[in-house]
């Protein structure tokens, strides 16, 4: 058995079984907490840890799924330019609603754990939470914080917004499809865009859209902002 953990179809292979099952289990139960991403994650943490297997063993597989991810993101681009007309009628809303979400996005996470007297490095690692995680890690670079945890973070930011982010907007009296899109894509980056497709074509284009802008919105203002504050 050990042998086999360490062929790269191993990662592969765990990471898309943890999921199809993940899904089944959220079909039947159909509860915000069995959310697909949030459960394949525990799932394969836990497996990892009871086989005591390190994360690199498990990355020699894992790293060929991470790989599409760039692919992907591109992809989006056919579904911008299908729905473009239908965008471009909203352009100059949607750009104030992601400026004023990601300028929020930072200001709200500083703020809190500067009143809570938080350490300068934890206020830095996590001002970018709300960024995909190449560009927060980045991010985090250049302001001098720490990227292990901002990469956390920014997975817990993006898990948290997938699983219970349309919930929560529909709670809150939410239900145009175009806001719960911007929404997931401003605050929940590419894990919430998946989220958004599973909304409809539309929000999900709109999601998609959102991320990139706020990814640059952010980049261009934490450090300007933090400069408030430290």
């Amino acid at each position: 058995m050990q042998e086999f953990f360490q062929l790269p179809v191993f990662g592969v292979l765990i990471s898309i079984s943890a999921y199809m099952g993940a899904e089944k289990l959220q079909k039947k139960f159909n509860y915000p907490f069995f959310n697909p991403v949030l459960i394949a994650i525990l799932f394969i943490i836990g497996f990892l840890l009871v086989f005591n297997i390190d994360f690199e063993t498990y990355n020699r597989g894992g790293k060929y799924i991470s790989f599409f991810l760039g692919p992907s993101i591109v992809a989006l681009g056919v579904f911008f330019y299908e729905k473009y007309e239908e965008v471009k009628q909203n352009l100059k809303v949607f750009l104030i609603t992601v400026f004023i979400g990601g300028i929020s996005g930072v200001l709200s996470v500083v703020l809190i754990l500067y009143l809570l007297q938080a350490p300068d490095f934890l206020i830095k690692s996590l001002a970018a939470k709300s960024v995909t995680t190449p560009i927060a890690i980045e991010i985090s670079r250049l302001i001098e914080g720490v990227p292990e945890v901002t990469a956390g973070v920014v997975l817990a930011a993006g898990v948290f917004g997938n699983a219970f982010g349309p919930f929560l907007l529909k709670k809150l009296g939410i239900k145009s499809k175009i806001a719960i899109g911007t929404a997931l894509g401003t605050t929940s980056h590419g894990i919430g865009t998946a989220r958004a497709f599973e909304e409809g074509k539309l929000p999900g284009v709109y999601s998609g859209l959102a991320m990139c802008v706020n990814g640059i919105i952010t980049a261009l203002i934490t450090p300007y902002l933090l400069e408030l504050f430290l």
